[in-house]
């Protein structure tokens, strides 16, 4: 059941049948922003509904029935369940959906706040109780000891996997595993047999350690589009800088460099502290048809949003406005998992 060569990852732009969301609330710590970013998660929902279903938990149903029905969204493809919950970051307790046999496989990673940060232990059992539900139908789910969050993989849905080295080797994680025992752990659940890691590349106030979906991200026909720094006295300069020389110099399964499509930079942005936020345009989310691209009120959006296009030629590029998002360092893919064809019953 565990042979690799059973199992697939499949990659984001395949189809899906739906996207799970959780609803920010007052007692997170969106509390003192509630009112800002409420209307960013009603954007996704009506966005994604549009597309394919939307799944939304949180803790206060009544409340988030009464929002999401001003939202505009399509209301018969959203499904609501009650659950209480630390944050908002779907990606990265949601489950992983592999194929299994040609099968849809749910795996429920653990997920400790990305290393022990902030309190997870809602949202750590939120798959769990989603499939207890139902909500996932028929479709089997694994509950695996490996602490992993969605947003530290990328796969071409072939074998392949984009990481970084700095998230998936922190000892807050896997303390245990050395590079040779999570390539190997991850080969056996997911199928893959191609690492691609990344060794540079950071976003100052993000809490996750580097998760690559931050910073590059894979696309069909073996392109990669990155996250860029041309800003010679920005703090970020040099280290994605190195880190588009490491994906220059990776290689397709079939031995031609990749194609390199680099994302613009977004202007520095500041909490109220002076803290500097994570703004990326990497962190877009690929649904049925469409992409939807995280902005930030910025003269580089356009840009970025016809850079995504021609990743994706044939969607729908849609901009949602992000800045909320980022006041808790995180952004649009973060807040967002999407569920593969075949997992949700009908």
């Amino acid at each position: 059941m565990n042979d690799s060569k059973m199992r697939r990852l499949p990659a984001e732009w395949e189809e899906q049948d739906g996207v799970l969301l959780a609803w920010p609330h007052g007692e997170s710590d969106w509390a003192p922003c509630l009112e800002l970013v409420e209307p960013v998660f009603s954007a996704l929902v009506r966005e994604i509904s549009r597309e394919e279903l939307v799944l939304v938990v949180g803790p206060d149903r009544e409340r988030l029935e009464g929002t999401l029905s001003r939202s505009g969204g399509e209301l018969d493809r959203v499904r609501i369940h009650q659950l209480p919950t630390n944050d908002t970051w779907a990606r990265d307790f949601g489950p992983i959906t592999v194929e299994d046999a040609g099968t849809p496989l749910l795996l429920d990673f653990g997920f400790n706040g990305w290393g022990l940060k902030f309190a997870a232990d809602h949202d750590n059992r939120i798959s769990r109780r989603l499939h207890e539900a139902g909500f996932f139908g028929e479709t089997r789910l694994e509950t695996k000891g490996l602490i992993l969050e969605g947003g530290s993989l990328e796969s071409d849905g072939r074998g392949t996997l984009l990481t970084t080295a700095e998230c998936l080797l922190n000892p807050n994680r896997n303390p245990q595993f050395t590079r040779s025992d999570l390539e190997g752990a991850l080969g056996r659940e997911f199928g893959i047999d191609r690492f691609l890691w990344l060794e540079h590349g950071y976003l100052a106030g993000d809490d996750t350690d580097s998760h690559v979906d931050t910073l590059a991200r894979l696309c069909p026909d073996d392109t990669i589009m990155y996250q860029g720094c041309p800003d010679s006295v920005d703090e970020h300069y040099a280290e994605l800088g190195l880190m588009r020389r490491e994906l220059e110099a990776f290689r397709s399964r079939e031995g031609a460099p990749y194609r390199l499509l680099e994302l613009p930079w977004p202007r520095a942005r500041y909490d109220a502290g002076g803290e500097r936020l994570p703004a990326t345009y990497a962190n877009f989310l690929v649904i049925n048809n469409c992409v939807l691209v995280p902005t930030y009120d910025d003269p580089n959006d356009e840009a970025a949003l016809v850079m995504v296009a021609t990743a994706f030629p044939g969607r729908r590029v849609k901009g949602i406005n992000c800045l909320p998002l980022i006041l808790q360092h995180g952004s649009l893919h973060c807040v967002t998992m999407q569920i593969p064809k075949g997992v949700l019953p009908s």
